[in-house]
């Protein structure tokens, strides 16, 4: 779970900005809210993050892939960071981009932050929160490690750090170099952290592909269920050489697509989903498909690209929920703009559903960015669980708790609030006259 992260001189956002996920004191939806016994905490399943276009929602989504991508991939040598800082002021663009995130790891809360330029990690460190206490394993400023406790004596890290590249985090070379001392962390980024972007397509529904697996089965059911015609996903096999893709695409399938793997392939000329494993020493293709009830009470084959956008959405998004609604999970799901071709009561009942799941010893949870109005119900949400990122003048963006603003009663009608511009993130819209032309005819009169 995530408890808190924060970012700095990252995109739009200049200063310090932190997304916390700790319970506030309000005890609406207490039931579904998870507790940390030990740390006498309680730590929020879902936030929603709301704002006008360009106020930095994206932004903080695209914060999280950095990371996650810069810990779990790493860099390559000699190549740059792809870091982006603020750009709208020159002295603090050239100032290093600052990350930090309080993760529950198991059930023991760890700190990870650094600071990055776009050639080097000048600062990193790794800390273990006990409920009294902190020890820091390991920190590492001025090019030079700093471990504590026994760690202090480990010639293995010590090794690791020496083959450390200044552009690679301390984390990912170590688990590279086979140490497991802070594994923990880095398969946390790699496993329980989840992003699905606007367009991502179709997350993890490579388990179709695995025989009858329980969530292919329901998503099967659950694409039924919210009247998208489509009474069960299916898959078709396809001649391998069939596939269209380049000579050097094919050569690399052949040579790391081993025995009980599978490699997933995107056709974006006609949106097909195609997946390639190896069977008895072949390569074989299977692709995604749909299949809808006639009126004869017979099937009809449907490819992905004859499907609407929003169901092809709900096909992206279902593998997510599923998982969530898993009571062992302890995945993060964060997906931006959670709303994308979607009905608004289609994707409330999806939130509806998650949320009815949670209770205090869950360990799973979902950020979203939405523009959707409708969902931002006490009802159905805390009001510490609703955030707004908000731009100023100076185009830097900063992150507001609903739960900030202590007018805002728990059955108050929130929506109407925050559309009359009283909590913010709302989008500052131009006059009509700038958007219909009229005030470019009258700049250009008598100009010849």
């Amino acid at each position: 779970m995530i408890v808190s992260f924060s970012l700095e001189n990252w995109m739009s956002f200049r200063d310090r900005a932190t997304f916390s996920m700790v319970a506030s004191r309000e005890r609406q939806h207490g039931e579904r809210v998870p507790r940390l016994g030990r740390y006498q905490t309680r730590i929020l399943p879902i936030a929603a993050l709301y704002g006008g276009n360009a106020s930095g929602k994206t932004s903080l989504f695209q914060a999280l892939r950095f990371v996650r991508d810069l810990v779990t991939r790493g860099s390559r040598p000699d190549s740059l960071i792809p870091v982006q800082p603020f750009l709208l002021d020159a002295e603090i663009a050239r100032r290093p981009s600052r990350f930090a995130f309080e993760l529950l790891v198991g059930e023991t809360i760890h700190e990870f932050s650094f600071a990055v330029t776009r050639k080097a990690v000048l600062e990193e460190r790794l800390v273990v929160i006990n409920s009294a206490s902190e020890k820091v394993l390991y920190d590492r400023r001025d090019g030079a490690p700093h471990f504590s406790g026994a760690l202090a004596g480990n010639q293995a890290l010590k090794f690791a750090f020496q083959g450390t590249r200044d552009n690679q985090l301390f984390l990912t070379n170590s688990v590279f170099q086979k140490i497991d001392e802070f594994r923990a962390v880095h398969d946390w980024f790699d496993r329980n952290l989840a992003l699905i972007a606007p367009d991502s397509r179709f997350g993890a529904l490579d388990l179709l592909f695995a025989g009858r697996h329980p969530l292919g089965i329901a998503a099967s059911k659950a694409l039924l269920q919210f009247d998208t015609g489509i009474v069960r996903l299916g898959q078709e096999e396809i001649p391998f050489d069939d596939i269209p893709m380049p000579e050097s695409t094919r050569v690399e399938l052949q040579e790391e697509v081993r025995e009980g793997r599978s490699a997933r392939l995107l056709d974006d000329s006609n949106r097909d989903l195609v997946f390639v494993f190896r069977e008895n020493g072949e390569l074989t293709a299977r692709k995604l498909v749909t299949h809808h009830l006639k009126a004869d009470g017979t099937e009809a084959r449907f490819d992905i690209r004859q499907e609407s956008d929003g169901t092809r959405r709900l096909i992206d998004l279902l593998p997510a929920f599923l998982s969530l609604t898993r009571q062992e999970t302890e995945r993060v799901f964060v997906i931006d703009e959670i709303d994308r071709s979607l009905h608004t009561l289609l994707v409330r009942n999806l939130i509806g559903n998650y949320l009815s799941g949670c209770s205090t010893g869950s360990r799973s949870q979902m950020l979203f960015t939405t523009h959707d109005v409708q969902i931002m119900d006490q009802q159905l949400l805390r009001r510490d669980e609703m955030w707004a990122t908000e731009r100023d003048d100076s185009g830097a963006s900063t992150l507001i708790p609903f739960s900030a603003y202590k007018d805002i009663r728990y059955d108050k009608d929130i929506r109407k609030s925050y559309l009359q511009g009283r909590l913010g993130g709302i989008p500052h819209v131009s006059p009509a006259s700038l958007l219909t032309g009229r005030g470019m005819a009258e700049d250009n009169t008598g100009t010849g």
